[in-house]
């Protein structure tokens, strides 16, 4: 997963940025919950998944892909959740992802906050 090498930075931004209770869809974290899509066609697992104060947030490490619309779901979901808790999407963007995933979040009108990685 191309993912993967991005995940120890996404995981100190989040530290540093005061969240806690952190699980990630990586190595020796807890994982996240795994959420399954109404027509039961797919299951997928938030990257991250912090608190601050008693709010819920969702991390998602953006990289290009050539299945956008699975993305766009997943952010979309994710999105819903977090405002449900009070909390927000954030998407951390590597350099040389940040194009593609704010293309992908204006088209789509998916309310996120886009970061640099």
């Amino acid at each position: 997963m191309e993912k993967d090498q991005y995940f120890e930075e996404a995981i100190n931004w989040a530290q540093k940025h005061g969240f806690n209770n952190i699980k990630a869809n990586y190595e020796s974290y807890e994982s996240p919950v795994q959420f399954s899509m109404v027509n039961g066609d797919s299951t997928f697992t938030p990257d991250i998944t912090a608190y601050k104060y008693e709010d819920k947030y969702y991390i998602e490490i953006a990289t290009k892909t050539d299945q956008p619309d699975e993305v766009v779901a997943k952010w979309s979901l994710l999105s819903s959740l977090a405002q449900n808790k009070g909390g927000k999407l954030f998407l951390l963007a590597p350099k040389g992802h940040k194009a593609f995933a704010d293309r992908m979040i204006k088209k789509h009108r998916v309310d996120a906050q886009l970061v640099d990685l």
